[in-house]
């Protein structure tokens, strides 16, 4: 809906902006109202998803919010496309607030852990009703409307298509290396228990910590994402390329910021935090996966906002096989870091074919790839020294302090590089992060 609209401003079509969000609208509920018509009435049929009837009562629950998070969803990506993303982010934090607010005053004084798990799912669903409320409400008074839906279903669903198989697929994979994963471990000469074990280690522990910067990237590509594809509807190849430019530098200049501060870091931080070693030494070895990881993220969002989302799709697919191929081959030789490593390997092809790709399109600058290389390059000097800082500040502070003040060192270390090399200016800074 995002793109849709801002190929329409770039059009200047103002009947295809309201379309596009009416066809939104339209097939949130054509995919929403059927499971209600068909669970409620029919809700025993579907007791053989279940393992009980709690879960069924908690899924019932959660079932109310289904249609209103999906329509909201769509509003959100009318606001995207105008860019008020202000207005987005508010409705989502105070939508956040509510949840914890009536989670907290359902869960006072329940009697048995089944009741808790429904309230807490009906404060969930009170939270979506509020953003949903919200969020039309500002839609209709910020002068939004819908138009007729039937022009712009067409390229709604064949954008959304693509997304939607990357999305389905990842829940598959993820369940593929649940199950691999462990059998692998235990192949290679590990208990059923261990197994299992390090497989929570890395997928509950290192993984979530690993993918820090996806939030940050995440940010990056929303904010670019309408700019991208009104610019590649008009034809502005020059704006285009200068915003192609600042999504991968930006992503490159984050991950290899991050990369030496879990380098050094991570062990003692994978310790506090999870009080397990080898969460911590996974991290610490791990961590050279957040650079194609972070470019990965950045040219997928590019090129679904150029209107390429199959091709993202061929390409997930490809990536996806190379992890999976990792995980069943490598067990045996690396044992645990199998998993990392097919990560790394995963995000490495995704984002080679994805810039292989807009090399065609909108080829990033070579004045950005010699930037991406000289921040890549200061890696290994930060991680000395920094080994060092931690070393001495940890026999005079303790771990906590130790691992605060070194980051603070790291970071200001990592910038003063960057500003002495001329890497990033005040001005590349303020257009990085704060140009609207």
């Amino acid at each position: 809906v995002s793109r849709l609209i801002s190929k329409s401003k770039a059009e200047q079509n103002i009947n295809a902006e309201k379309s596009a969000c009416a066809s939104g609208l339209l097939a949130a509920l054509l995919f929403t109202l059927p499971v209600y018509l068909l669970f409620y009435p029919f809700k025993n049929a579907f007791s053989f998803l279940f393992s009980d009837d709690g879960q069924m009562k908690v899924f019932s629950v959660l079932l109310i919010g289904l249609a209103f998070t999906s329509c909201y969803a769509v509003i959100k990506g009318s606001f995207w496309g105008n860019k008020n993303f202000l207005l987005s982010s508010a409705i989502d934090i105070v939508e956040e607030g509510i949840m914890v607010i009536a989670g907290v005053l359902l869960l006072r004084g329940i009697s048995s852990p089944l009741d808790g798990a429904v309230n807490a799912s009906l404060a969930v669903v009170i939270s979506y009703l509020f953003s949903f409320g919200i969020a039309f409400l500002a839609f209709f008074f910020g002068k939004g409307r819908l138009g007729n839906p039937v022009p712009q279903c067409k390229p709604l669903f064949s954008a959304a298509l693509p997304i939607t198989a990357v999305r389905a697929s990842g829940s598959l994979v993820s369940s593929a290396v649940a199950v691999l994963f462990p059998a692998m471990l235990v192949s290679a000469g590990s208990t059923p228990s261990e197994a299992l074990q390090l497989f929570g280690v890395v997928s509950g522990m290192v993984i979530p910590v690993l993918f820090i910067p996806s939030t940050l990237i995440g940010s990056v590509s929303l904010v670019l994402a309408p700019e991208l594809s009104e610019d590649f509807y008009k034809g502005n190849l020059k704006r285009l390329s200068k915003n192609v430019d600042r999504g991968v530098f930006t992503a490159a200049w984050i991950s290899c910021a991050l990369i030496p501060l879990f380098h050094v870091l991570g062990n003692d931080v994978g310790r506090l935090l999870f009080s397990d070693a080898t969460a911590g030494k996974i991290i610490e070895k791990s961590c050279f996966i957040l650079l194609p990881m972070s470019l990965a993220m950045i040219t997928t969002s590019v090129l679904n906002s150029m209107n390429f989302e199959k091709r993202s799709l061929v390409y997930y697919f490809i990536g996806a096989a190379t992890m999976l191929a990792c995980i069943l081959f490598l067990p045996k030789k690396i044992g645990v870091f199998a998993y990392p490593v097919g990560l790394g390997a995963n995000f490495t092809i995704i984002c080679l074919l994805n810039l292989s790709f807009l090399k065609t399109v909108c080829p990033v600058s070579t004045l950005v790839l010699k930037k991406t290389a000289l921040v890549f390059s200061m890696i290994l000097p930060v991680s000395i020294l920094g080994k060092l800082f931690y070393a001495l500040l940890l026999n005079a502070f303790g771990s906590l302090w130790a691992i605060l003040l070194c980051g603070v060192i790291m970071g200001v270390l990592e910038f003063g590089v960057c500003f002495l090399f001329k890497i990033l200016t005040v001005k590349t800074v303020k257009v990085l992060f704060f140009r609207k």
